[in-house]
């Protein structure tokens, strides 16, 4: 071994607990061995050095002076490793970090938050909503929610909300009498992603043939693209459960009943060591409660108004 190269740790943490407590015993007991194995451990690193650190007395031990020399370094190094651990513990338990999609972060997620930091007084969030998706086991995220089949390696899943999609646009658009029958939609402004609309079409009858379907506007991101239809640039194509506010105050509106369920829904996901943590288990359950209920009022919203649902219950096996 080289002269650089660092004695073993557990010969340095028996020195460390043993210099700061003035003894071998009290040291075992702190690190959980034996007074034989701190002992030891110290007599290998007395070796290691070639030198002599503590004095061996009647039922006690003391520093000698090259012990006196390296204590001081040693336990400063100890005590910042102590800080550190701390603050990322601290971090851990006070902090919840988010990943979440665009539109299931901001329509979704975001108008429900305040419910659960009220709950939970003593967790500070952060939220990211972004495209991208964020690998957690990096550490910077402690939850996701996530668009897909429901199975990541490594990661404990639950479902949270079907993928929907059904044509929505302006009151005025609707009003001009431009958008009658699904057939119009075809020489509309569409918005949105181009497999929906094939899909929403040949599901609403209408004979598409050689029909080009390439969208107006693909901006990538729902509420964007809602945007654009509320400011009367198209019809958009998204999920009615991220808009529900809009569609209740007439801002937006549904022109057909026809709603379809993508092969991609929405789970919440964490790592399988999230399982453990107090925080995680906090949020995953009231963030199911909510999604719960909103897919109750939703469904009894449509059997009110007697409009035809998709399914929106979990699948019964997550897809490949």
């Amino acid at each position: 071994m080289s002269e650089s190269a660092l004695p073993s740790l557990s010969a340095i943490r028996a020195f460390e607990a043993a210099a700061r407590l003035g003894s071998f015993t009290r040291a075992a007991e702190e690190l959980d061995m034996t007074q034989a194995a701190v002992s030891y451990q110290i007599k290998r690193l007395e070796q290691r050095m070639g030198l002599v650190l503590f004095q061996r007395l009647p039922r006690k031990v003391a520093l000698t002076r090259d012990g006196e020399r390296l204590a001081p370094a040693v336990l400063d190094a100890f005590q910042a490793l102590r800080t550190a651990f701390a603050r990322s513990r601290e971090r851990a338990q006070s902090e919840l970090a988010i990943t979440a999609l665009p539109t299931l972060g901001a329509n979704w997620l975001v108008p429900r938050l305040g419910g659960f930091q009220l709950a939970q007084p003593q967790l500070a969030v952060r939220l990211d909503t972004s495209v991208p998706l964020i690998d957690l086991a990096q550490g910077e995220f402690d939850v996701s929610l996530r668009n897909g089949g429901g199975q990541w390696p490594g990661m404990e899943t639950h479902f949270l909300l079907p993928g929907l999609f059904v044509p929505l646009c302006s009151p005025a658009l609707l009003d001009s009498g431009a958008l009658r029958t699904p057939e119009d939609l075809l020489r509309l402004p569409r918005i949105g992603r181009e497999r929906w609309w094939r899909q929403w079409l040949d599901a609403a009858g209408v004979r598409l043939g050689e029909t080009p379907l390439k969208p107006a506007l693909d901006l990538g991101i729902e509420q964007y693209e809602v945007t654009a239809a509320m400011a009367g640039q198209g019809v958009a194509i998204t999920s009615p459960l991220f808009f529900r506010a809009e569609l209740a105050s007439g801002r937006l509106v549904q022109p057909f009943d026809l709603v379809l369920r993508d092969t991609r829904d929405y789970w919440l996901a964490y790592p399988e060591v999230g399982r453990a943590s107090a925080k995680i288990r906090a949020f995953r359950d009231w963030l199911l409660e909510q999604a719960r209920q909103d897919l109750n009022d939703w469904e009894a919203a449509g059997a009110a108004a007697g409009k035809p649902l998709p399914s929106i219950r979990p699948p019964a096996q997550p897809a490949q």
